[in-house]
C-alpha cells in the first residue's frame, strides 16, 4: 500500500488538505489522517497531487518517426521514446492522433498512409502486453475526402484497433483555413509536392470539385463507434449549420471551434468541446482563430489537448489560474476528468475519487513554471524527478 502525504489534493470540486491519499495496487481507497500500515510513504512536501492528463487529441508521436523530412525511425522504439517523454509531462493516457489523408497538400507523409496507420494501431493494441509506462490509445482521423477510409475505419473498429474517431475536412475557405490566405501560407510553408505542381489556384480548384464521403457513410461509422463505445468528434467547426449536422450524424465532441459563436453553440448543444493547450501558450490559434484562454473564460472549452505539443497542458493549466483567476480544480479538470467522461473511460479514470484508477501526478512550481515531480500509473511509481541547485 501507497500513501501520499503532505499534499493538496486536487479533486473535481475542491482542494484537499491535511490527508493523506492512499492506494492500493492499481486503485485509490480512500483518505487518512495518518500513514499508519503504509508498506511505502510518498511526501509531497506541499506539493499539489492530481490526476494524471488525459490528452484526447496528438499527432507527437509523429515528430519521433519521423523527426527529418528524410528519417524514419522504427515504429516501436519511436512510441516507446515517446512515452517517456509523455510521462514526465503528465500525460498518463495519450490518445495518438493519426491521420488518413488522400491527397496531403500539407506535405506528403510516409506515416499517413493505410500501411502505416495499420502498423501504428496493431502497435499500439500489442503495447499493453508488454512493458509500457503509459496508456496508449489510437484516435483515429479521417479525412472526409478520403473514400478508402471507410472500409479501413469500419474494420479498425470492428476489430477494436481504436478508440476515438474523427471527421474532418481541410477545405480551404471553411473550417480551420476560412481564411484563404493563411490556407496558402500554410500549405506553402510545408513545401508539399502538390502545391509545387498545382500552384496554389490547382489545389483551390482541386478542392472545388473533389469527392466526399457521404452523409450516410459518416453516420454509419459513428453509429458504429457508439456501437462499440467510442466516441466521436467533429474537427474545425465553423458555423452553427455544421453543428446541427454534426448533430444528426451522431457526433459527440466538437474539436478546436474556430470561434466564440459556434464554441458557445456547440456547448449548448450538448457537444463537448476541445482546444489545444498551445493555443494558450501562444496568446492565440497559429491559424487565426479562436483563442483558448477566451474559450475557457467564456465557459465554453471543456476540454485541453496538447495538439502538437504535450508539455502545453500542464503549462496552460497554471496560465489559466494564475492569469485569469479560472479555479485549479476546473483547470485540472479541463486535462482529466472532462476528457476521461468525453472518451467514456471516466468509470475508470480522469479524477482522484475511491475506486478510480491510480494515475496520480504530484506537481510542484519552481522558478515560476509547473513541473511534475512524480508519476504513479495504475498504482506504480514510474518517474520520480528531482531538480537540483548548483551553488
Amino acid at each position: 500500500m501507497i500513501h501520499i502525504k503532505n499534499g493538496k489534493i486536487v479533486t473535481p470540486t475542491e482542494i484537499i488538505e491535511g490527508k493523506v491519499l492512499l492506494i492500493e495496487g492499481d486503485r485509490i481507497i480512500g483518505f487518512a489522517d495518518s500513514t499508519n500500515g503504509a508498506e511505502k510513504v510518498i511526501d509531497a512536501h506541499g506539493r499539489y497531487i492530481t490526476p494524471g492528463f488525459i490528452d484526447t487529441h496528438s499527432d507527437k508521436i509523429e515528430q519521433f518517426i519521423r523527426p527529418r523530412p528524410t528519417s524514419l525511425m522504427d515504429y516501436e522504439l519511436a512510441l516507446k521514446e515517446c512515452e517517456r517523454e509523455l510521462l514526465v509531462q503528465g500525460i498518463t493516457t495519450m490518445y495518438h492522433s493519426l491521420t488518413l489523408y488522400k491527397n496531403d497538400f500539407f506535405g506528403e507523409s510516409p506515416i499517413r498512409t493505410k500501411n502505416s496507420v495499420l502498423a501504428l494501431a496493431n502497435l499500439i493494441d500489442s503495447l499493453h502486453k508488454r512493458n509500457h509506462l503509459i496508456h496508449h490509445r489510437f484516435h483515429l482521423r479521417i479525412e472526409i475526402d478520403n473514400l478508402e477510409a471507410f472500409d479501413i475505419a469500419k474494420a479498425m473498429i470492428v476489430e477494436k484497433k481504436v478508440h476515438q474517431i474523427s471527421f474532418m475536412d481541410h477545405t480551404p475557405g471553411q473550417g480551420q483555413y476560412k481564411n484563404l490566405e493563411i490556407y496558402r501560407k500554410t500549405i506553402s510553408g510545408y513545401h508539399g509536392k502538390e502545391i509545387e505542381t498545382y500552384g496554389f489556384e490547382g489545389v483551390l480548384q482541386y478542392h472545388q470539385s473533389k469527392v466526399m464521403l457521404s452523409f450516410e457513410q459518416l453516420k454509419e461509422l459513428a453509429d458504429l463507434a457508439h456501437q462499440n463505445g467510442i466516441s466521436v468528434a467533429s474537427h474545425d467547426d465553423d458555423c452553427i449549420e455544421k453543428l446541427y449536422i454534426n448533430h444528426d450524424l451522431g457526433v459527440d465532441i466538437s474539436e478546436f471551434p474556430i470561434n466564440i459563436e459556434t464554441a458557445k453553440a456547440a456547448k449548448e448543444m450538448g457537444f463537448y468541446t476541445v482546444v489545444g493547450a498551445p493555443n494558450i501558450l501562444l496568446g492565440g490559434s497559429h491559424s487565426g482563430n479562436m483563442s483558448a484562454s477566451e474559450a475557457i473564460c467564456g465557459d465554453c472549452a471543456d476540454i485541453l489537448c496538447s495538439d502538437y505539443y504535450p508539455s502545453a497542458i500542464l503549462h496552460s493549466i497554471f496560465i489559466m489560474h494564475q492569469k485569469y483567476n479560472i479555479p485549479l480544480n476546473q483547470m485540472i479538470n479541463r486535462a482529466t476528468l472532462n476528457p476521461a467522461i468525453a472518451m467514456k473511460i471516466d468509470d475508470e479514470c480522469g479524477s482522484i475519487e475511491i475506486g478510480k484508477k491510480a494515475d496520480i501526478l504530484i506537481i510542484d512550481i519552481l522558478d515560476g513554471y509547473p513541473v511534475i515531480t512524480h508519476c504513479l500509473v495504475d498504482g506504480k511509481a514510474t518517474c520520480r524527478i528531482q531538480y537540483r541547485r548548483s551553488l
